[in-house]
């Protein structure tokens, strides 16, 4: 506030005496991160938890260094092109665990932080570890955003036996549609958000959540910016070996890679499939491709540039379940700050299912 008057005042002399000064433009962006966490437990699963401890030290850190939006402001100034600040992030939950409220809604509130929880309503009020329908509607009313995760949960990509394609895409999207309207016997006018459970999704899958007016999104890395998939957002895992606020802090000063097309028509694989060679046009004078680099399983992997395309190699095969490559760039313009990029892969067992 002292700087902004003494800039004030200054250019007001200025103007008197019939000078001026040029105006120095704010450091803007039309992208953000977001973040993901489940539960917030010291007895609940390693790998899906941060512990009430840890979980204040990464908001008294966030309250310190950012801006939290609400989800929907983020996605809808990516979305439109619009600026957010540049320390913009939006908090996100999944699953409608009651340690949500017991532990962590009593730290975000104190930071006055907006925040989402995807649920699987036929799961709230039937299990003891979720939470019931009073407690969502009473959290609602408090500024909470609840969005859909499904029905119950399932691996969307699963396949019944001799199911087709249709008859496939038909069922799993009933489920949606039936955890939406359940939602909204509750909610007022919930926004049309899907959280993919496990964070799976194919091409079939991302076309109908676009064609059906919905907002996708995934559990692979990265900022949301104008270039992302709308029907398969990224957000950065925040808890279990994601939880190191060190490593935690670049992730949430990152930008969405601007990446204009991609070699990669569908992250589910068959399972046969191996794809080798992935080659990505990024558009944008910011990124420094020339000291881009890519990761898969934490190692640094094969990466080329020419010109504006970021080209990544794997040797080793994609596993069954869920992988993912990411892409990093540091940002000509903004200092400290990284673009980011992740591609998921996901492929089945021999059964045509996916594990847990």
């Amino acid at each position: 506030m002292i700087k902004s008057l003494y800039m004030s005042t200054i250019n007001a002399l200025l103007m008197l005496s019939g000078l001026t000064i040029p105006v120095l433009a704010q450091a803007e962006q039309s992208s953000a991160p977001v973040l993901l966490y489940h539960h917030v437990s010291t007895d609940t699963p390693a790998s899906t938890s941060v512990t009430p401890q840890t979980f204040s030290e990464h908001m008294a850190y966030i309250a310190k260094n950012h801006t939290v939006l609400p989800l929907s402001q983020i996605v809808e100034a990516a979305r439109n092109n619009k600026s957010l600040p540049e320390d913009a992030l939006a908090i996100t939950f999944d699953d409608g665990y009651a340690n949500i409220l017991e532990n962590a809604h009593p730290i975000l509130q104190k930071h006055g932080f907006p925040y989402t929880v995807f649920i699987n309503p036929e799961t709230i009020d039937a299990r003891a570890d979720q939470l019931t329908w009073q407690q969502v509607e009473d959290m609602s009313e408090e500024g909470v955003t609840f969005a859909n995760h499904t029905l119950d949960h399932l691996h969307m990509l699963n396949r019944k036996s001799e199911e087709s394609d249709e008859d496939w895409l038909k069922r799993v999207w009933q489920n949606v549609e039936q955890a939406q309207q359940k939602l909204a016997s509750h909610i007022d006018n919930p926004e049309q958000y899907l959280a993919y459970p496990f964070g799976e999704y194919n091409q079939q899958l991302a076309q109908k959540v676009a064609q059906s007016g919905y907002t996708g999104f995934g559990q692979h890395s990265g900022a949301i910016g104008p270039h992302s998939d709308f029907a398969a957002l990224p957000r950065f895992p925040s808890a279990g070996p994601y939880a190191n606020l060190k490593s935690l802090k670049t992730k949430m000063n990152s930008l969405a890679m601007p990446v204009s097309s991609s070699t990669v028509t569908n992250p589910e694989l068959a399972r046969d499939e191996q794809p080798e060679t992935v080659s990505l046009t990024i558009d944008g004078d910011d990124v420094r491709l020339s000291q881009a680099t890519c990761y898969y399983n934490g190692e640094a992997i094969d990466t080329r540039v020419d010109e504006k395309t970021l080209t990544f190699t794997l040797q080793s095969s994609i596993p069954t379940g869920r992988s993912r490559v990411n892409c990093t760039a540091p940002s000509t313009k903004h200092s400290g700050k990284y673009y980011w990029y992740s591609q998921p892969f996901f492929k089945s067992e021999k059964s045509g299912n996916y594990p847990d």
